[in-house]
């Protein structure tokens, strides 16, 4: 048997990378307690200041906050002064911690990394035993997508994502029957509903707690034109009913997307249009390794998305299943004048528009 000569370059390279990727998961998770606990937000802002003074003005108890100072510090997330004992988030980071930030707000993603974490044992048990985790075991997902998606959609939804749509604002005023099918807790509903209260809106999810939710914030806005209805997005059963339909995030980790575009091509009048969005990448591996979240994509992918997909025997396209496929399996449903574009608000997702053939069809905005 032949000596292997290692690369010691290559070695030493390596071992400084695994330890950049042990110190990023743990800091994720730290930045993931920053964001839970308020403390960026109270941060941001504020004079440098001892560990006693921020507990203090965060309300939390300053051993805790002292240690994580440390972890922020070590990690080069917080500046600090050991001569004055102080601790300072400079503006420059604040931009990517805080709620202020929106969609821009980092550690939103980081509470990923904790969330996945929980179910671990049950990923490495299906990786020996194939199956998956089934959407049950993941309670607080649903609240996690809402407050990701949401930050997005309140900023971006009515003056960059309306704009794409076939007659945009002009004909959801005049009025049109609109569907959600994945539709969560409902925010993007219930925004539309409250800004076009001529058009009719109808939310479609099995997560009972979150179609609760929606019914509540529909309510105490007043929105008396949407619904939210409890049904399998891969059967919908609906007949030429709606005008336009949307769906965010929500193809990729169906067990069967291909009945839920079915389902979505049935439903529609002659003339509709569909927005799906979904993750922004290729469906070739070699083309999303520059992407700046594409270990993170992955991981989710492995961790939530095709794993419950697996769990009820689906097909487990995984997060990155790419615009190529989802175009694809647009066309087989027998959507046309398939485009793929995106908006400024949203780097990380596609924006695919199709049309069903027939009716009149009025003309797809732009948006960059």
């Amino acid at each position: 048997m032949s000596e292997v000569r290692l690369d010691k370059e290559r070695s030493a390279a390596f071992m400084a990378n695994m330890t950049g990727i042990m110190n990023g998961g743990a800091l994720a998770l730290m930045c993931s307690i920053g964001h839970k606990t308020g403390l960026f937000d109270t941060m941001a802002g504020m004079a440098p200041a001892t560990s006693s003074e921020i507990a203090d003005a965060a309300g939390l108890d300053e051993r805790y906050v002292r240690e994580w100072l440390a972890a922020m510090t070590a990690g080069e997330i917080v500046d600090h002064d050991p001569p004055a004992g102080t601790y300072v988030l400079p503006a420059e980071h604040s931009g990517l911690l805080t709620r202020a930030a929106g969609p821009l707000n980092l550690t939103t993603y980081c509470q990923y990394v904790s969330l996945l974490g929980q179910v671990e044992d049950e990923v490495v048990d299906a990786f020996r035993n194939g199956g998956g985790v089934p959407y049950e075991r993941y309670p607080q997902f649903q609240t996690l997508m809402a407050e990701s998606s949401g930050q997005r959609l309140s900023q971006a939804l009515i003056p960059q994502v309306v704009p794409l749509l076939p007659g945009g604002a002009e004909r959801l005023d005049t009025g049109i029957d609109v569907a959600d099918i994945g539709c969560g807790s409902g925010r993007a509903l219930n925004l539309l509903a409250s800004t076009y209260p001529r058009s009719r809106f109808t939310g479609f999810d099995i997560a009972r707690g979150a179609l609760d939710q929606a019914r509540a914030d529909a309510e105490a806005a007043g929105n008396t034109n949407v619904e939210f209805v409890e049904r399998d997005a891969a059967q919908l059963g609906e007949d030429a009913r709606f005008d336009l339909a949307t769906s965010f995030d929500a193809v990729h980790d169906q067990a069967h997307p291909d009945a839920m575009i079915a389902g979505i091509f049935a439903a529609l009048r002659p003339g509709g249009a569909y927005l799906c969005v979904e993750p922004k990448a290729s469906s070739h591996l070699h083309e999303n390794l520059d992407l700046p979240m594409a270990p993170m994509m992955y991981t989710i992918s492995t961790m939530h998305c095709m794993t419950v997909s697996l769990a009820y025997g689906g097909q487990g396209l995984g997060t990155a299943w790419g615009e190529q496929l989802a175009v694809e399996k647009l066309g087989n449903a027998g959507f046309v004048e398939i485009e793929v574009t995106g908006i400024k608000a949203d780097r990380a997702n596609h924006y695919l528009l199709a049309t069903k053939p027939g009716g009149d069809r009025p003309h797809h905005g732009r948006t960059t």
